[in-house]
Order: C-alpha cells, then structure tokens, then sequence
C-alpha cells in the first residue's frame, strides 16, 4: 500500500502494519481508531444503560413514561413493551452493556499502543458484523412491525455502524482480511463513505417511513 493512501485513511491507522501481515504477527492500529472506538464504544453503553435503567422501572410501573417517549412515533416505551426488545430472553440493551464495554477497552489497548493477533481483529470484527445485522433486524422492526422509533436506540444504531466499518477497514488494508488492491486502496481513501451512506439510508427510511407525519 503507498503511503499516500495509507496515510489518507482519516488518519485512523497511521500505524498499521503493511498489508499482508502475517496471520501470526501481532498486528496494532493507530490511536486515533482507538479514540474512535472508545467513542463510539462510550455512545453505545450510554444507551444501553439508559434504556436497561428505564426498563427496569417500566417493570416496577407499567404506566412510566421515559422521558424519550415524546410522541405516537418517537416512543421509547412502546419499543421496550415489545417482544423484540428481550430478543434472547432478557432485556437487549444488557447484551449491549458487555459489548459496548469489550469495545471500550479495546480502544483503550490500542491507545496505549497495543497489538493483537489476526484471529483477535477478526474475532471483533465477526462481533460487529453480528451486531451491525442485530441492528438491521432491529430497525425493520421498529419501522415496520413496532412502527415506534426509540431515540437512545439510534445511537446505538449509528454506534455500531460506524465502529463496524472502521475495524473492517483496518483489517482489509493491514491484509488481515482477503481482499483486492482496488478495495484496500478504497478503504484507505474512503473509509468515511461507507458509514455516512450505511446511517443515510436508514434516515432515508425512517423520513419516508413517516413522511405524512413529519410534514404535517
């Protein structure tokens, strides 16, 4: 990779290691994508311990409003009364509260500097993507079978879009995960594409979503 796109990746890994390292070298990033996962990390478990809290009160009183339900659409109360919000059994936001916190501490390490091994990048990035397609089943959900939008959950959503496309972007340009030179140099250079368009396309259905409400 040239140093030119290496270095025009958003400067989120302006320490990488050069694409094709080895499967058994330790591999570090730069402290800005620690920053930005500590960020997004930090997001997500605020939203994760907002919403737990207030379920824990709407268990204690059925009639309690939290204070994000402000309208028939923007309800968070009609979303944490509902069958998917305890999609394992228990309550979504606690499976939230342990992993927002794994990615706070990763970004942590890589602020200070620390490396990992290839399985230990792909074990985070195969936990995003799982988180990236929970949100997905989530916000169909909500648009379309719930038809209520919870505010903290949209932070949640954008949280884990951008953390996703961050850490697989790190990986396929420090050849971590196979891809083409055409794709790698696209990583490096326009890394900030793919979230801004992943988070556009669900405001875009949300505003049509509710087009007749928001314009009245």
């Amino acid at each position: 990779m040239s140093k030119t796109t290496t270095a025009s990746a958003d400067a989120l890994d302006d320490h990488d290691e050069p694409a094709g390292t080895q499967a058994a070298q330790n591999v570090g990033g730069s402290r800005a994508l620690g920053i930005l996962l500590v960020i997004t990390g930090l997001a997500g478990l605020l939203a994760a311990w907002v919403i737990t809290l207030d379920k824990f009160k709407l268990l204690e009183d059925p009639s309690f409003k939290p204070a994000c339900s402000l309208n028939p659409i923007v309800s968070c109360g009609n979303i944490m009364k509902s069958d998917q919000a305890s999609a394992f059994g228990f309550p979504n936001p606690m499976l939230g509260l342990v992993a927002y916190g794994i990615v706070v501490c990763v970004g942590m390490s890589l602020i200070g500097r620390a490396r990992f091994p290839r399985w230990y990048w792909l074990t985070l990035n195969a936990g995003m993507l799982f988180g990236v397609g929970f949100c997905t089943w989530l916000q169909y959900q909500s648009l379309y079978t719930i038809n209520s939008l919870c505010l903290w959950c949209c932070l949640a959503w954008v949280a884990t879009i951008v953390m996703f496309w961050y850490v697989t972007s790190h990986n396929v340009r420090n050849g971590l995960l196979p891809a083409p030179s055409w794709l790698r140099s696209f990583f490096g250079e326009f890394t900030w594409v793919l979230p801004v368009m992943h988070v556009g396309i669900i405001g875009m259905l949300i505003l049509t979503r509710w087009w007749d409400f928001w314009t009245s």
